[in-house]
């Protein structure tokens, strides 16, 4: 039996079924994700600016790692429910999976070479991380958003990527990121990135019902 040959309008239509379909599901309240993810990174930021202000003890940096351990125990368990309530995966939502799952493996690369370059040479080079957030991150967004065609998730990705290249700038020249300017903008930051397209997904998904 002959297979049937999609025209170029009938494969148009599929893409635009799929697109929508994975749009849908994104909609339905998965702006939580998003939002659990951004309301851990500036709890943190907050309380280690707060014990450094109080303490001047460097130790107290170590408590960054609390964002990757709420993080990554929350995300799978919200990720699994998320699938259970919606079913099968399109190929849009193993893209947009695969895309964040490079932002995983990168930051697990990057905290090992900060590792590395602290216990074998003595150097600090933890100010990186903030390239992870601010650099990766972002252009994960912005993709995400192109794939969804959600502009809140390609502006707020825009403005992120912005501040991570003004952040790296000052890395490079040698600028100090002090605490009593870099971190508030920094979580300002965050919250425009993941928090505010977290609760226009949730908004949005609220009204299609």
């Amino acid at each position: 039996m002959e297979e049937k040959k999609l025209s170029e309008r009938e494969s148009l239509e599929v893409i635009m079924a799929m697109i929508n379909r994975t749009k849908e599901r994104y909609m339905l309240g998965d702006g939580n994700i998003l939002l659990m993810w951004g309301y851990v990174v500036i709890a943190v930021s907050a309380l280690v600016w707060a014990l450094l202000a109080l303490t001047h003890n460097p130790a107290v940096n170590w408590l960054w790692f609390l964002i990757w351990i709420i993080g990554g125990i929350a995300t799978p368990v919200m990720a699994r429910k998320k699938q259970i309530d919606k079913g099968v995966k399109s190929l849009y939502d193993k893209i947009i999976s695969r895309l964040w799952s490079i932002v995983g493996y990168a930051t697990i690369a990057a905290v090992l070479s900060c590792l590395g370059f602290l216990l074998i040479g003595g150097k600090d080079s933890w100010a990186m991380m903030f390239e992870i957030a601010l650099i990766i991150v972002p252009i994960v967004e912005m993709a995400q958003g192109v794939l969804l065609d959600e502009k809140c998730f390609i502006v707020g990705g825009a403005i992120g990527l912005a501040v991570g290249i003004f952040t790296m700038c000052c890395l490079a020249g040698d600028v100090t990121l002090y605490a009593y300017w870099y971190m508030p903008l920094f979580m300002v930051t965050i919250a425009v990135m993941m928090i505010l397209p977290g609760h226009t997904l949730n908004y949005k998904a609220r009204h299609r019902k």
